[in-house]
């Protein structure tokens, strides 16, 4: 995508966010400004020489590229993230990221058990977003602040684990998931522990996680019984195809769809949903019995933290029903695909998809399992996704296939290993000189959470009062970040200083965007997708404008910290501002124009933006502190910060 505001011409993605943004307040002064030539703006370097053809992924030779990756890769970066990328170059990065020795995965359900049982507090959704915000800040664990080894530094983890959790998606809008929010915290869990895992395991975890069970109505999924007109939930069966593995229509492994006749073909009719829903029968709580009745076991206790499982024989509410496995044979998905033999590997299904009589629960969703996670689309379905959710909303197809083949083939003929995918994602050419080679395509709209995570990193975000539970006296803890406005401020209400999304507070198992939403105007007629703007609205700019300004932009000096005077434990988080308000003083508004324009948009502001922000900084005057307040409003509400490239 080009800079927004470079010409008079705007360019698809850039254009559309930068008329909506225009409607923001702090981004008047900047978009008023009259349009300079094409040429006098351009500040693209040569991509030729940019890394010594050492090839993408030997860098990053520069902070610019650094804090490009990391921006792609993490939940923001900062200066000590950039410090370290430099030192280690990607590949070492990624290899200590991977590594769990080294990078140890943070855990929800781990610190939702440390606040409900060490501390003694009264746990809710609050929670889920604090231990979530503690992942995506990172900094000390809130139990061990003096343990260095027990830093949350699993950036690329958890950067993976939100990216899966808005392809996998529960939420807690469900009232019952709600009430369980360590069902919640197991589930996203699941995500993170597997993110560099194999695709495989993390379907067969999240299928028999409580929480997707309740979501998608598997768990008490009874057989049929025609007798009594009772047929299994659907539900889960469809889900799972549409959109947690293949999608509706066959793909090419470079993620375009197959076409037969010049029209796409349907992965699935109904009968293959149907026969999928007699697979997913017969699973319930961790904790019922074969002598348990449905209304009197599981819903507490662990059931919401295990595995659900398959007892038999067992009955089924008050009505005498068979929950157990249904027993019928049943055609799954048959796919010869269409390219099988031009690509060795992709292989038909096993016995035409046809999953034979007699099985168990779990030999039959083994079966169903493998028959869904071998199909040919899932390589190109979820590689697009994360491209997507991480780098660009229009990879190109060489850029899916590339990562496709991974998929398929690690190398050593693993199919589905996720790290080899993440690796081969951040690592390809188009991810690390896209926005060189196709400007007016490359990139992706900043998702309003991320935009926080953003600012709260750059900025070393922590508690002013942080009182760290009751049970302790009001120990003074910086380090949990969920205060009363950060727990029901970030959600997905439109009032207040909701920024429309939060983690685990979809409205829809349809995430909070679509993959393949497509904005109206110039992207519409460009074929352009634009996931993130689908929830773009007019109110959304607006209150996500409020809360930088009006929330998230309240911080703090060391030398004048407010008093606690939050809405008590465990307060509220803000910002510190101290080190840019020295930086300025010793460097002047220009450097500091700089700094952020390398912390926040990885050296890619243009001459354009730079030098009306350094006229109206020149012509503000005041405190250094009030200039660096506007700068950080200017930047963080303006169209070429809203576009990540």
């Amino acid at each position: 995508m080009e800079q927004a505001g470079e010409s008079g011409n705007m360019v698809h993605v850039g254009a559309v966010l930068l008329r909506a943004s225009a409607r923001c307040t702090f981004a008047v002064m900047m978009l008023s400004a009259p349009p300079l030539s094409a040429a006098a703006l351009s500040h693209f370097p040569d991509p030729m020489f940019h890394d010594g053809m050492e090839g993408a992924g030997a860098g990053p030779f520069n902070d610019f590229d650094a804090a490009r990756f990391l921006a792609q890769a993490t939940f923001g970066p900062n200066d000590a993230d950039i410090a370290d990328l430099r030192a280690r170059g990607y590949q070492g990065w990624i290899d200590r990221q991977m590594d769990p020795v080294q990078t140890p995965p943070s855990s929800q359900l781990a610190y939702y058990s440390w606040v409900s049982g060490g501390l003694g507090e009264n746990t809710g959704y609050g929670n889920i977003v604090e231990a979530w915000f503690l992942g995506a800040l990172g900094g000390p664990d809130p139990q061990f602040p003096a343990n260095a080894a027990k830093n949350h530094t699993d950036q690329l983890r958890q950067r993976i684990a939100f990216a899966l959790s808005e392809i996998f998606v529960i939420s807690d809008q469900n009232t019952f998931i709600d009430q369980h929010p360590d069902g919640q915290a197991y589930f996203y869990d699941i995500l993170s522990n597997n993110a560099f895992g194999n695709f495989r395991t993390l379907l067969e975890q999240v299928t028999l996680s409580p929480a997707m069970g309740v979501y998608l109505n598997m768990q008490g999924n009874p057989r049929a019984n025609l007798a009594q007109n009772l047929h299994p939930d659907e539900n889960y069966a469809r889900e799972i195809n549409q959109l947690f593995s293949i999608g509706l229509v066959v793909l090419n492994q470079d993620g375009t769809p197959f076409l037969s006749g010049g029209k796409p073909v349907p992965t699935y009719d109904q009968s293959v949903v149907t026969n999928f829903a007699h697979v997913f029968t017969g699973w319930t709580w961790a904790g019922c019995t074969t002598a348990a009745v449905f209304k009197t076991c599981g819903q507490h206790g662990l059931d919401f933290q295990l595995p659900m499982i398959a007892p038999s024989p067992y009955t089924y509410h008050d009505n005498g029903t068979d929950l157990t496995n249904d027993i019928v044979s049943k055609q799954l998905l048959n796919y010869p695909p269409p390219n099988y033999a031009v690509n060795p590997d992709l292989h038909a299904a096993v016995n035409g998809g046809v999953l034979a009589a007699g099985g168990t629960p779990q030999t039959d969703l083994t079966f169903a399992l493998d028959n869904i996670f071998n199909h040919p689309n899932v390589g190109p379905f979820i590689s697009k996704q994360l491209i997507q959710r991480l780098v660009t909303s229009n990879p190109s197809p060489q850029y899916v296939r590339r990562v496709s083949n991974v998929f398929n083939n690690n190398g050593s003929n693993q199919r589905g290993d996720l790290a080899a995918v993440v690796r081969a994602i951040l690592l390809d050419p188009e991810a690390r000189y896209g926005q060189f080679q196709d400007p007016e395509v490359f990139g992706k709209l900043r998702e309003p959470l991320l935009r926080i995570t953003h600012f709260w990193r750059v900025m070393g975000a922590r508690h002013q009062c942080a009182a760290a539970g009751y049970a302790n006296g009001g120990y003074l803890n910086p380090y949990r970040y969920a205060g009363y406005d950060l727990a029901y401020g970030t959600n997905d209400t439109i009032y207040g200083n909701g920024v429309g999304q939060a983690p685990i507070k979809a409205d829809t198992v349809f995430n909070f965007f679509k993959p393949g939403y497509i904005p109206g105007g110039e992207m519409a007629a460009a074929g352009l997708l634009g996931p993130e703007f689908q929830i773009n609205t007019d109110t959304l700019i607006s209150n996500s404008t409020t809360a930088i300004i009006q929330f998230y932009g309240q911080g703090f000096d060391i030398s004048d910290a407010p008093a606690c005077t939050g809405y008590g434990p465990p307060g509220e988080v803000a910002i510190d501002r101290s080190s840019d308000i020295a930086f300025l003083t010793a460097n002047g508004n220009a450097a500091l124009i700089d700094r952020y324009s390398k912390l926040f948009m990885s050296g890619q502001m243009s001459p354009f933006m730079r030098q009306t922000l350094l006229t109206y900084l020149n012509s503000l005057g005041g405190s250094a502190k009030q200039r660096v307040n506007a700068l950080l409003m200017l930047v963080l509400t303006s169209p070429e910060y809203m576009i990540q490239k």
